[in-house]
């Protein structure tokens, strides 16, 4: 009976902590002045950069292959090679090098 007691405990447990599945937080919030020097936080926006110059930079590797050339400016790969232009993290920007053929996120 006590195992039971403790299964049930840990998988009601699990399903209050895994919510209904709906994220609560909007996607485009201001930034929490709480949050700036948070590790985790911080952890997150680079994963998030890293991702999408990751994304774009493959693409234009594609375009460079099936072109013959790079791309004048990242407008070309869309919807070809991408559907969109990922949005940069909040305070970052997308840069591109047409000489180099490299996307990049700096800051503003």
């Amino acid at each position: 009976m006590k195992t039971f007691i403790l299964i049930f405990s840990l998988i009601t447990a699990a399903g209050l902590l895994a919510g209904c599945g709906q994220n609560s937080t909007p996607q485009n919030q201001a930034v929490n002045p709480a949050d700036v020097n948070n590790p985790l936080v911080n952890a997150k926006r680079t994963a998030d950069k890293t991702i999408d110059v990751a994304y774009i930079n493959q693409a234009i590797q594609l375009f460079n292959v099936q072109e013959g050339r790079l791309p004048k400016s990242l407008d070309e790969l869309v919807p070809k090679y991408i559907a969109k232009l990922p949005d940069a993290p909040l305070g970052y920007k997308i840069s591109y090098d047409a000489v180099k053929g490299e996307a990049s996120v700096v800051r503003e």
